[in-house]
């Protein structure tokens, strides 16, 4: 009897968990694509399991896109901004907009009707002051920092670090920062950051950016994947974004220097289009590789799935630079995910998490070494194998079931 009475209280307190966030109101705001941009979505959604009713409010970038619409339980409102790269006047005047249209957006809504929650996504990091008017009025605000703008503007502009740019970026960190309620990064190496220049340790918290595993179902390695097998392509896969320090070029002059070995060797190449893209692949039509690189434009989360299951390794050929020397990126986690070996720049960001017994490691913005890790995937599919199974180790203890919780801790704790 006793034993049946702690199981009904067990169950009690779990219902109680689960209806602790039920029925409050939250909002997210995000200066990018609203569902495309993974890590705002699974916040969101992660709310929503939670009984929370959201609103995200997003750019609006194609004529496609409605203004407002309904997905997955979350409600979307799109303003109708393009991000442009650019100049630094060109960063501020699309940021400064959007900060004061979403602000006007959430003073009129919190007005009608008050957030309990506001979730701010940087960049900018001074987005998250848009949630002026609904802090006023009680609500709570947590600034989830994607990427430490200071070192991203000084790897995209070539900025000094004792710059007056830096220094004012660093300014506004701190600023933000201290208004937010909580603050969010996406791993060990940010934290550090942050805390080390703009608040204390323990306002940060790290939830990462893992996979949702609803999308990138857990799936086995085995030598048969990672082998080109029939006379078929051994497939080189990149996706995310196109820009100089992600290395786009570095990957196809290590596919020029493996043609050789792997005569059937491509490289497909998935995301949004860049002027840097076009640079790169006007460079291959010119060149022996017309016909083995591939640009397949952006895709879905449940598409790039597909296509890591059709790919035989993944690759993350970063240039060396203060932003990927701290950045752990989502899509070794998501290779990983689906049994597939990843090569992957040895940096801090990177090897808080692996050691070269979990992930293939290149030095960073070195072609050649980055060829030789591909011809070395592709001779030793067994010690491939291994290596990939003790990395899944690691994207297990780190799936997005667990970051999840994290999250949702958080947010118990803010409106408890």
């Amino acid at each position: 009897m006793a034993h049946s009475a702690q199981e009904a209280l067990s169950f009690d307190d779990s219902v109680a968990d689960s209806l602790q966030l039920a029925g409050k109101r939250a909002v997210a705001v995000v200066f990018s694509n609203y569902p495309a941009d993974p890590r705002p979505r699974r916040g969101a959604e992660a709310l929503v399991k939670e009984g929370m009713h959201l609103e995200v409010i997003c750019l609006k970038e194609t004529d496609e896109e409605p203004e407002s619409e309904s997905f997955n339980g979350v409600e979307i409102t799109r303003i109708p901004l393009k991000r442009r790269r650019g100049g630094k006047l060109t960063y501020i005047i699309q940021y400064g907009s959007f900060v004061l249209l979403s602000g006007a957006i959430l003073a009129v809504r919190a007005c009608r009707q008050r957030y309990d929650l506001v979730h701010v996504h940087n960049m900018p990091d001074f987005l998250v002051f848009s949630a002026l008017v609904p802090k006023m009025l009680g609500a709570r605000v947590i600034l989830d920092l994607h990427d430490p703008m200071p070192e991203l503007m000084m790897t995209i502009f070539g900025l000094k670090e004792d710059s007056f740019s830096v220094r004012l970026l660093k300014i506004l960190e701190k600023c933000s920062l201290r208004f937010a309620d909580a603050v969010l990064t996406v791993n060990e190496a940010c934290r550090k950051i942050f805390s080390n220049r703009s608040c204390p340790f323990e306002k940060v918290r790290v939830v990462m950016n893992s996979p949702d595993e609803a999308i990138f179902k857990h799936r086995q390695p085995s030598p048969q994947n990672l082998t080109a097998r029939d006379n078929k392509p051994f497939v080189i896969m990149y996706h995310g974004s196109l820009v100089e320090r992600h290395g786009l070029d570095l990957a196809v002059t290590a596919l020029e220097k493996i043609r050789e070995s792997i005569p059937r060797a491509e490289l497909n190449v998935y995301g949004r289009s860049t002027p840097f893209l076009e640079q790169v692949m006007d460079s291959v039509r010119k060149s022996t590789l017309r016909e083995a690189v591939r640009y397949l434009g952006p895709q879905k989360l449940e598409q790039i799935v597909e296509a890591i299951d059709r790919c035989n390794v993944g690759i993350i050929p970063n240039r060396r630079s203060i932003f990927t020397e701290i950045n752990t990126p989502t899509r070794i986690l998501e290779y990983l995910s689906r049994g597939k070996p990843v090569i992957a720049p040895a940096t801090p960001g990177i090897q808080d998490y692996f050691d070269s017994q979990q992930l293939l490691f290149f030095e960073v913005g070195d072609a050649d070494d980055l060829a030789r890790k591909i011809e070395y995937v592709f001779s030793h599919p067994e010690e491939v194998e291994a290596i990939v199974s003790r990395g899944m180790e690691v994207y297990m203890a780190h799936q997005w079931t667990r970051e999840r919780m994290k999250l949702v801790g958080v947010v118990e704790e803010l409106l408890g």
